[in-house]
């Protein structure tokens, strides 16, 4: 299993941004989204899979952030993407090289998590991805903060469900590799449950069972490194309100939110049961509730397994993959953090945990960890699992101003 850093318990440190048609709030206020879905409508472009596009595999890493970063190619020039089911239209960074100021076009603003962005449209040539290739159309333009990917270097594009959804998606988390194939194939057998394209937010969704509700709709966003969301609502719904809960913090496009966190015994997907699931649970008028969702499964539940997103066939299969039924990792250090470069950074200090209790606040950094400088692959070494080590563990940190501090981590949610 991948070692877990700062989210390391949290569905993940920092989730994805999600965009969607912003609901109007007055009559001359309209979903100013339906300027980037006019424009789309008149030049959607023409897309095409590759008669080998099954054999197409593209590579991927997972960022801290818990989200598939790969590379591919708009106008010709090599582009980092993350592969996002719950954007709406394929959204380039406004800082990336590939933005040509001149050709963007305003478009108003759109949902995402922490509030509202402002967007605008630009026509595009082509995009490449694998077996997929797109002529003309064009893509979203916003800010794209490397915060929300966890990383220090910012990403180009976040694909979206105007690239992917015409055809089925095999996520491969085990392999770390992914393709696009023609809809309706089945390349494994799996557990299946509903999935479906919205017309009203334009991205994938399905519904799961958590507790004693069923929740519909729920977004199922790759670009999400959580595990599920949803929203306070819900959570009542479901009876779970007993179980213990800590506080987590996740960021999109619009900033940062924090929510409660808790472990919830079992979820249901389809006829799939996924034990010991981390839940987000959103305040009242939280980004799902404000777009009329139930919630969000991110790529923090996905992972545990191999997964074909097909809404064309109105299915997601679910293979179970080498870990899908390991238990749940729980921070035991209530820390999380930021890596950048050779330091971590305090986003957020969980409540109730041990660094709450020793003082531990927002913006400390970190630079040895029992000794060990920071490493530049922090995210994928032993080290990082230290804030899920055993309760009782004394770690020796010290901090970039040369403070050498000791935290005893702890079980407390």
């Amino acid at each position: 299993m991948r070692p877990l850093l700062y989210f390391a318990p949290i569905p993940l440190l920092l989730t994805a941004a999600m965009m969607v048609p912003s609901p109007p709030r007055e009559p001359k206020a309209a979903p100013v989204q339906e300027d980037v879905a006019a424009a789309a409508a008149r030049d959607p472009g023409v897309s095409t899979l590759s008669p080998d596009a099954e054999a197409r595999w593209i590579p991927f890493q997972l960022t801290p952030g818990n989200q598939i970063r790969f590379a591919m190619t708009i106008d010709g020039q090599k582009v980092s993407a993350i592969l996002d089911t719950g954007v709406s239209f394929t959204l380039l960074s406004q800082s990336s090289p590939v933005a040509a100021k001149a050709k963007v076009r305003p478009g108003g603003q759109a949902s995402a998590i922490g509030g509202a962005v402002a967007i605008g449209w630009m026509p595009t040539r082509a995009l490449s991805l694998g077996g997929l290739t797109r002529k003309g159309g064009g893509v979203v333009v916003a800010p794209l903060p490397a915060l929300a990917t966890g990383e220090a270097t910012p990403v180009d594009l976040l694909v979206g469900r105007d690239l992917l959804a015409p055809h089925a998606l095999d996520i491969d988390y085990a392999a770390k590799r992914f393709r696009l194939i023609p809809s309706g194939r089945m390349p494994f057998t799996g557990a299946t449950a509903p999935l479906t394209v919205s017309a009203e937010r334009r991205v994938y969704e399905s519904m799961v069972g958590l507790g004693a509700a069923k929740l519909s709709p729920i977004i199922v966003d790759t670009g999400d490194g959580s595990a599920l969301t949803v929203t306070q609502a819900g959570w009542r719904a479901a009876r779970l309100t007993t179980l213990p809960t800590t506080t987590a913090i996740g960021f999109g496009l619009a900033g940062p939110s924090v929510n409660e966190l808790a472990i919830a015994p079992s979820v249901r997907l389809g006829n799939l049961t996924a034990h010991e699931v981390e839940v987000r649970i959103e305040p009242p008028q939280g980004f799902s509730e404000s777009v009329g969702a139930a919630g969000r499964i991110g790529s923090g539940l996905l992972q545990r397994y191999r997964v074909l997103l097909d809404p064309g066939a109105g299915r997601m299969i679910l293979k179970p993959g080498p870990h899908a039924d390991s238990p749940a990792q729980r921070s035991t250090a209530g820390l999380l953090m930021g890596v950048a470069g050779d330091r971590l950074r305090v986003l957020h200090v969980m409540r109730g945990g041990p660094a709450a209790a020793s003082g531990w606040r927002e913006g400390d950094t970190i630079c040895a960890i029992d000794g060990q400088p920071i490493p530049r692959d922090y995210v994928d070494s032993p080290l990082a699992r230290w804030t899920v080590g055993r309760p009782g563990t004394v770690v020796a940190l010290r901090t970039c101003d040369g403070q050498d501090r000791v935290l005893t981590l702890k079980q407390f949610y």
